[in-house]
């Protein structure tokens, strides 16, 4: 638990935020490393899109948000805080949330711990059969 991983296939891994943007933040990553999608097979394109499909479904299962933001950042100018290493984040919402405040006032707001999250996630996902590739 200690990797925080949630899911692992033979082309992806789905780990939860070590330092998580909302509670839930959730990076859906190929295993090989490669900085960007031009960089992507087929299949590990079609994978990571259908991991962020079924990471919505757990999240949705476990903490009910209200949305979601999907985003990669791709180059260290464009954010990315591993540049080399693709990855999407798939961020869970709710109305008034205080998502971003730290980047805003450098104060983070955690209102869950992540081992306690990653259980509920297995949880679900045992529950709702998730991952379903």
């Amino acid at each position: 638990d200690k990797n925080l991983v949630l899911w692992r296939t033979d082309n992806s891994i789905v780990i939860l935020n070590l330092f998580p943007y909302n509670n839930g933040h959730l990076l859906i990553a190929p295993v090989r490393h490669i900085a960007g999608l031009e960089q992507a097979n087929e299949t590990e394109l079609l994978e990571l899109l259908k991991l962020v499909r079924e990471s919505q479904k757990a999240l949705t299962a476990a903490i009910k948000p209200q949305g979601f933001n999907v985003g990669i950042n791709i180059g260290r100018v464009a954010g990315a805080g591993l540049p080399g290493h693709l990855h999407f984040h798939l961020v869970p919402r709710w109305e008034g949330d205080t998502n971003f405040i730290n980047v805003c006032s450098d104060t983070d707001v955690i209102s869950q711990s992540l081992t306690e999250l990653l259980g509920q996630l297995r949880k679900v996902s045992k529950e709702h059969n998730l991952p379903q590739l």
